[in-house]
């Protein structure tokens, strides 16, 4: 058995994982990073967020197509097939790929392909497809992921019941779909699907949709679903799934039955943890297979580390990358050490969503004398220009020092605009304020321009 020794070593090559490894290899550490699948990525890149958007983003211009009437002086309106949507998706897939692999060897980052599990505390084997070796390490970090939580009493062999993750292999567009879970990934695909003229069931095992979020903007997606022909149907608890040759039944607790040509779950994510022989390490994951960390991205041992998914909240692409740079920030002992924390929400579906701070219902539970600005992408003439008239801007404050506590966002580019706030909102002291966005000059006409419109609608509630 080969045997091999680093300062450093990452399980998993997804954004946490990459972000752990630059970091640490940018320091001078000796950096081997362990991939179990073909190419890097991680499930980021091959079945989540990169395909699920690119999948999006397809269908969106297809919807533009359909529903501008300037347009039709080209043809009539058109539909597509999954699969031939999903085609654009792969090509993103290909460039991903090729790009973070360059990053690792421009890096000098060894990057192995195998199976990777604990010997010992400072060990790891790791089984390739021709060889075993053995890797010696000073630090180690897990950053190995999620993948879809699968009930037991659920078939995910039958061919007409898919997760988040198979539905990417799905062959055809079915007519009915049923999507059981919707968290932001059901609910992201209920928009794919529905735009692609697929009738979809959305089952939502809560009493409303995406409640971390703040209610309008809740509502507004629930709203903006059922306009596009979304069913959704809350307080639901499944009791069983049956496939057969022709659909699938759905029976539900409450004695409901529902049929549809496909199944899709989207109802919860297990970290990647149970191949790892956690138990030669004395590390226990909870019932998701998650790992608890302490506020340095720490383990119960020592010298080893857990970022990403694995650790369970935010599940974020954006949040893993920086919390596997963090934690090997910790190892490196540089200046650039955070526990992430302010994340902001980016949700695609169709119209997007993106939030960042503190919702109403959470201030008036703290009895913040907050006030709001509002205003509509329909009064843009950015939007009015794009066709992209759905959605607003809210911005909440402090009525008192005019400190900005929240942003929320609803419509076109919601994930980019919502940055803006962000960054106002970050600022120490008096430098966060309501009073930025009042006494900047923004670009005309530009979707930026809400800010200033949300937040002289504000300054007019003041008295």
């Amino acid at each position: 058995m080969a045997e091999h020794h680093y300062d450093v070593v990452v399980i998993g090559a997804g954004p946490s994982g990459e972000g752990a490894a630059m970091n640490a290899t940018k320091h001078g550490k000796r950096v081997a990073i362990i991939e179990d699948k073909p190419m890097v990525g991680g499930n980021c890149t091959h079945m989540g967020t990169i395909p699920s958007k690119a999948l999006r983003h397809s269908v969106k211009q297809i919807i533009t197509f359909n529903t501008n009437q300037m347009f039709r002086d080209i043809g009539d309106p058109r539909w597509f097939s999954f699969p031939r949507v999903l085609q654009s998706a792969q090509k993103v897939i290909g460039k991903q790929v090729k790009l973070r692999t360059q990053f690792y060897a421009r890096n000098r980052v060894d990057l192995i392909n195998g199976r990777a599990s604990f010997i010992d505390k400072n060990r790891l084997e790791i089984r390739g497809n021709k060889s075993v070796e053995s890797l010696h390490f000073k630090q180690c970090i897990i950053a190995t992921g999620s993948r879809p939580y699968l009930p037991p009493d659920v078939d995910f062999r039958h061919h007409r019941i898919y997760n988040s993750d198979t539905i990417l292999n799905l062959s055809h567009t079915p007519r009915t779909l049923i999507i059981y879970g919707a968290g932001v990934i059901g609910s992201e695909y209920a928009s794919i699907f529905a735009g692609l003229g697929v009738k979809v069931d959305l089952i939502n095992p809560g009493s409303r949709l995406l409640s971390f979020l703040d209610d309008e903007i809740s509502d507004a997606l629930s709203y903006h679903l059922r306009n596009n022909g979304v069913l959704v149907r809350h307080n639901e608890q499944y009791e069983s799934v049956e496939g057969d040759d022709h659909g699938v039944v759905l029976s539900l607790q409450s004695g409901k039955k529902i049929r549809a040509d496909a199944f899709l779950w989207c109802n919860g994510r297990s970290g990647n943890t149970d191949k790892l022989n956690l138990e030669n390490v004395g590390l226990v994951p909870n019932g998701r297979g998650q790992l608890a960390v302490d506020e340095h991205y720490r383990t119960e041992v020592e010298n080893i580390y857990a970022a990403g998914d694995v650790i369970g909240w935010p599940s974020l692409a954006s949040a893993a990358y920086d919390q596997g740079r963090s934690a090997s920030s910790d190892i490196v002992e540089d200046e650039y050490f955070r526990y992430v924390s302010d994340v902001p929400t980016g949700i695609y579906t169709i119209p997007e969503i993106s939030s960042v701070g503190r919702t109403e219902r959470e201030l008036t539970e703290a009895k913040v004398p907050y006030e709001v600005g509002q205003a509509f992408f329909k009064d843009l003439a950015r939007a009015q220009i794009t066709g992209e008239a759905v959605g607003m801007l809210k911005i909440l404050f402090h009525r008192e020092t005019r400190e900005i506590l929240g942003i929320h966002c609803f419509g076109d580019q919601a994930a980019e605009i919502v940055h803006i706030g962000q960054a106002i909102m970050n600022q120490e002291g008096e430098a966060n304020s309501l009073n930025y966005f009042i006494n900047t000059t923004f670009n005309y006409p530009t979707m930026a321009e809400a800010y200033r419109v949300a937040a002289l609608n504000g300054l007019n509630r003041i008295f």
